[in-house]
């Protein structure tokens, strides 16, 4: 026990994923998942065909992605010491902020795998302006989402790169006025940012880096998987029933097709990699760049399913500010684009 302590205080991390164990999967993930289970079944009778469709191809699209992101986020749970993320992305500075940008530029996750590893970071020590400037910039302005953009929109796709940056690092600002203010959570216990030791990379061990790995994925899925769950059977069912006709007669470049076009983004946003088609089919039926931004930005920012798990992982004044501070910013550039 003492050694584990001893551990904990110098090593750097929390405590060793092997050594707590795998934990077994949270009850409102195998409920949720039982849910999910049971639609994606009944999809397979025949007269449900559209809804089996719609599901597995948004499986098909997003499964790798938040794979790939409970990977990583175990694989930051017991390699990265709590330390270096406290260096980086715990500081009350506007270099974190930048680092923070960074960072999303250089993930390759969609928007969901984004979200277990930015929730990873938190319990790391990131404090929370980073990690929304994280979450924000990460899943329109990656590497492999402006390859994706530019094959979509050409040069245009610099305005949607440059504004999901932008839009990142002012709601990082005005966060570290909340957060000086008090008006939102604080950042989760850390260790001393100056205590790094990466022991767990110079003395490699194949077998309890497996399990430690394991172990934090598995950990940060019970936390988030279920809401992602949720997310992918409400646009599923929004796909497989809600004409494509609709999108294009009610999403044109006014200000009420603006507002619909929010609040389809709120409901149908799962992955980047998968909204980006549609966002380009708007784009090319109603000629306006502003609507097609509106669809990518806004299902980030105003996504029920991010919305709800920073409520859980962070706090509730985290998770409405959010909305509140983005989608002023979103429509305005919006319709500067429209303008284009």
């Amino acid at each position: 026990m003492m050694a584990a302590m001893a551990c904990e205080t110098h090593c750097g991390h929390s405590q060793a994923a092997e050594d707590r164990g795998i934990p077994p999967l949270g009850r409102k993930l195998k409920v949720v998942g039982g849910i999910f289970l049971a639609l994606l079944l009944l999809s397979f009778i025949p007269a449900l065909s559209a809804l089996n469709d719609s599901l597995l191809e948004y499986l098909k699209i997003v499964w790798w992605a938040v794979l790939l992101g409970l990977v990583l986020g175990g694989v930051i749970d017991y390699f990265v010491p709590d330390g270096f993320i406290m260096r980086f992305l715990g500081q009350r500075r506007k270099l974190t902020l930048v680092y923070s940008v960074v960072a999303g530029f250089l993930m390759t996750a969609c928007s969901h795998g984004i979200l277990a590893i930015a929730i990873q970071l938190y319990k790391k020590g990131a404090s929370v302006p980073a990690v929304i400037t994280f979450l924000l910039a990460s899943p329109w302005a990656n590497l492999p989402m402006t390859i994706l953009m530019f094959g979509f929109f050409g040069i245009k796709a610099l305005y949607i790169v440059f504004g999901a940056m932008a839009i990142a690092l002012i709601t990082g600002l005005i966060f570290m006025g909340l957060d000086q203010l008090g008006w939102i959570e604080g950042s989760s216990e850390a260790a001393d940012p100056q205590d790094i030791s990466w022991d767990r990379l110079k003395n490699f061990d194949a077998a309890k880096a497996g399990k430690g790995t394991a172990a934090g994925a598995v950990s940060l899925a019970n936390m988030v998987l279920w809401w992602i769950l949720i997310g992918i059977m409400a646009a599923a069912l929004i796909g497989a029933y809600v004409p494509d006709h609709w999108f294009m007669q009610w999403m044109g470049p006014d200000f009420t097709g603006m507002l619909v076009t929010l609040l389809f983004a709120t409901v149908i946003e799962v992955c980047s990699e998968g909204t980006s088609p549609i966002a380009f089919e708007i784009f090319a039926k109603t000629g306006a760049l502003g609507n097609p931004f509106i669809f990518l930005m806004a299902g980030v920012a105003t996504d029920y399913t991010e919305i709800g798990l920073l409520w859980s992982n962070i706090g509730k004044r985290t998770a409405l500010w959010l909305p509140a501070v983005t989608v002023p910013q979103i429509l305005l550039l919006a319709f500067l684009f429209n303008q284009l």
